[in-house]
């Protein structure tokens, strides 16, 4: 029987930088965000919780019509759907990064090809239409 995972995080852009992070098991660049486990929440509060656990900041979403992004990932147990659910948002307070997060940086949109990036980065910015 097929698995499947929601994930609720923030996308944050400033001055033309977005906010991107490395954690967990891999070496991509992640928009903050993670697994929801708890579903008494809902995916806003969800995004809350996670951007203010990695980054130490809170946020204000700007649209609370999500994009969700579906892929299948493959594991020795077999296929997993993985639902992604981005909001945009804004960043209040001055970023103090969590124990998990290895690294953290404002990359540059026009510089994102250079980097190695989740796979959901780019189609989740396209969609709000901060890079073409």
């Amino acid at each position: 029987m097929p698995k499947i995972i929601i994930a609720s995080g923030p996308v944050i852009v400033e001055d033309g930088k977005v906010l991107l992070n490395q954690h967990g098991d891999t070496q991509f660049w992640k928009f903050c965000g993670g697994k929801v486990e708890d579903f008494e929440h809902d995916l806003i509060d969800h995004a809350r919780r996670e951007v203010k656990e990695e980054m130490g900041v809170e946020i204000e979403i700007l649209n609370e019509t999500p994009f969700f992004l579906h892929t299948k990932k493959e594991t020795p147990e077999g296929k997993i759907d993985v639902i992604l659910v981005h909001f945009l948002a804004k960043r209040i307070g001055e970023i103090s990064p969590g124990e998990d997060i290895r690294q953290w940086r404002w990359i540059p949109l026009e510089e994102l090809e250079n980097e190695n990036l989740a796979p959901n980065i780019i189609p989740t910015l396209r969609h709000f239409e901060l890079i073409k």
